[in-house]
């Protein structure tokens, strides 16, 4: 097994080893998941963090959902362009896809101007959502199944088959 994969099994062991009631841990992990979709770096963790705190979800289940997340960074150029046209395309009137990136001329400060960050940044978010909304309720979706069917799974095995009178 390589270590990535071992890493990916202790952290889903981790998750499903909390002691908390199995929807906190799965709103954890859902909101870990929807922020984890977001393209807000470096706040992914403590936005994940605050909304789990707030609707009274597991705080450390979300923080394993984010980092989860975070596997699919080799992917993140081809997730980030699929993202961006989705939400060019529902931005755009009449709908269409964004023109070709081979012909943007964006320099380094170029990214750091805020017109870039309305016309690039605008349709990334939106985009980002149509990822981040339905794979966050999936996420608490199988957290949850799986959690409930152990909970059932461990009490029937400590109840005993045939009670002694």
């Amino acid at each position: 097994m390589t270590p990535l994969f071992r890493w990916i099994r202790s952290k889903i062991q981790h998750l499903f080893q909390l002691k908390d009631r199995p929807h906190a841990i799965a709103l954890g992990t859902g909101l870990g998941v929807f922020w984890g979709f977001t393209p807000i770096w470096g706040f992914k963790t403590l936005l994940a963090m605050g909304s789990a705190r707030l609707f009274r979800g597991n705080v450390i289940a979300s923080v394993i959902g984010v980092t989860l997340h975070d596997i699919i960074l080799p992917l993140l150029p081809v997730l980030m362009r699929w993202q961006y046209q989705a939400g060019y395309w529902l931005l755009s009137h009449p709908h269409q896809l964004p023109p070709d990136l081979k012909h943007a001329q964006l320099k380094p400060a170029d990214w750091m101007h805020w017109s870039t960050l309305f016309t690039v940044g605008r349709p990334l978010l939106l985009g980002s959502m149509l990822f981040a909304i339905p794979l966050g309720l999936l996420g608490y979706a199988l957290t949850l199944k799986y959690l409930e069917r152990r909970k059932t799974r461990l009490s029937a095995e400590a109840t005993p088959e045939h009670p002694c009178p």
